[in-house]
């Protein structure tokens, strides 16, 4: 086996037996970029020599004793996490020179661990879409098949792991942004509970509803990450006050007598791919036959989420992208006057879903229409959310589809919004609500192409979810399998 393939806990495993180096394991993650970024197009910054220095650093750290999981690991970090000293674009036109002075705080707990960034990877303009194709600077593509989407908006982040040119990475998540692109990938990604991992220094789309996730190639990669980033942040007032626990030590307690949720709304639901169905009941299926409980749960709001989000996270991004006016960092266009010198700015700089997104968001929040959209999406946000605690009532931990479909082919859904947006018809609820959310794989399309099974637990309670996708990935084999690029 090359080492670009092992798990992430695989390579710190030899790490630790001196089998390797990180040295030699960043020298892999760099060589496979350069081989398969060509056509992947995962990344939109690599950081070569600034990895390889951290990698001597990392040997030199376990050299006088030191030990971790992450030490000396090549990770990947998508494109709105700021890094001082590296370029940090949001993928967007009005950030492309932006070089932040300063490190988001997953950043510095990442570099505290001694884990080596090999670079930032691509993503839907300010991580508005869910196929990576709005992004100013390129398309990412799907490693299983390089003429599909890989999901989006953290498409870069789960095409990287996916594709062997990191071990994991970061992504963040509004509405399905780390779920979304680990099921079309074939990998794990975790949306873990609002306010579990500090936002500072990640670049906003919708306060309310952004999270910061790590993917990985399995389930306990996932946990190694979540683990190094977790905490409460004095710079983040929505960071909770949460003690830390070992996920993968938790993930591997007993599975017997966990409850498992399946909801009657999403089965069937609009658009849901009968392949799709089987393999995440299949899945269910396997949970209890390894001793965990399933019953049937009613989410009756769910339906009302999808036009939830889509007055909720445009409002919060109207006012959040507010501050780029060509005045303080990144595009300036010059005009006649400041009015002119905004509009040009924004118009240049600014791309068309981006542009969309803000012009709904001003809409729902204006003068005649907030009761109308905005505070009517609140309401319908509090349902959901007594929804999912009625659920936790009776169950611990709630399973669906992750995405409708496989991957879609590029192309296909750009000229219609509404059927991109419903790519997230079965993620967005769950930020809304604000609980974790992970996705794992659970099978193949009949064309070759990953499906994945989503797992939602109670607020704070990843740990339980692990406990669920750890047990479920131990009978299978989905995980071990690799595109061939």
């Amino acid at each position: 086996m090359e080492l670009f393939e092992l798990t992430l806990h695989e390579a710190a495993e030899r790490l630790r037996s001196k089998a390797v180096s990180s040295v030699d394991l960043t020298k892999a993650c760099l060589a496979r970029i350069q081989a398969v970024d060509p056509k992947v197009q995962a990344f939109l910054t690599v950081t070569g020599d600034q990895a390889l220095q951290a990698a001597q650093a990392a040997d030199a750290r376990r050299a006088k004793g030191e030990t971790g999981s992450l030490l000396g690991m090549p990770i990947a970090l998508k494109d709105n996490h700021c890094t001082e000293g590296v370029k940090t674009t949001c993928a967007s036109k009005i950030l492309y020179n932006f070089i932040p002075p300063y490190n988001a705080t997953v950043v510095e707990k990442l570099n505290a661990a001694g884990a080596v960034s090999v670079g930032k990877t691509n993503m839907d303009e300010f991580a508005m879409g869910s196929s990576t194709e709005t992004s100013a600077f390129q398309k990412t593509h799907n490693p299983w098949d390089l003429d599909r989407v890989p999901g989006g908006s953290s498409g870069g982040s789960a095409a990287a792991v996916s594709a062997g040119e990191a071990y994991a990475s970061l992504g963040s998540d509004t509405g399905g942004s780390i779920r979304q692109p680990a099921s079309l990938c074939g990998i794990v990604g975790l949306k873990p509970t609002y306010g579990r991992v500090s936002r500072y220094g990640v670049i906003a789309f919708a306060s309310s509803l952004d999270q910061i996730g790590p993917f990985g190639k399995d389930v306990e990669d996932c946990g190694l990450m979540l683990g190094a980033i977790a905490g409460q942040d004095p710079r983040d007032s929505t960071s909770a006050p949460m003690a830390v626990p070992d996920y993968v030590a938790e993930m591997k307690k007993p599975l017997k007598g966990l409850r498992i949720g399946v909801p009657k709304e999403f089965f069937p639901a609009e658009g849901l791919d009968p392949e799709v169905k089987a393999s995440v009941l299949k899945a269910v299926e396997d949970l209890k036959a390894q001793g965990a409980e399933v019953k049937d749960v009613s989410l009756p709001h769910a339906p009302y989420g999808l036009a939830a989000y889509y007055i909720l996270a445009p409002s919060e991004a109207s006012s959040n992208l507010a501050r780029y006016d060509g005045v303080r960092f990144g595009l300036r266009v010059s005009g006649e006057n400041i009015v002119d010198m905004y509009s040009k700015t924004r118009a240049a700089g600014f791309g068309p879903e981006v542009k969309r997104r803000i012009m709904l968001g001003t809409y729902a929040l204006s003068s005649g229409y907030y009761d109308a959209y905005y505070l009517k999406a609140l309401k319908v946000r509090r349902l959901l959310k007594q929804d999912y605690d009625k659920a936790f009532e009776q169950v611990d931990v709630i399973a669906t589809p992750t995405a409708p479909t496989p991957a879609f082919k590029i192309g296909d859904k750009t000229d219609d919004p509404l059927a991109m947006y419903l790519a997230d018809v079965f993620t967005i609820s769950i930020n809304i609500a604000g609980v974790p959310g992970l996705s794992l794989p659970c099978g193949f399309s009949k064309s070759g192409l990953p499906i994945g099974l989503q797992l939602i637990g109670r607020p704070f309670e990843e740990g339980t979810i692990f406990r669920a996708a750890w047990h479920y990935e131990q009978s299978q084999d989905w995980h071990n399998r690799r595109p061939k690029l």
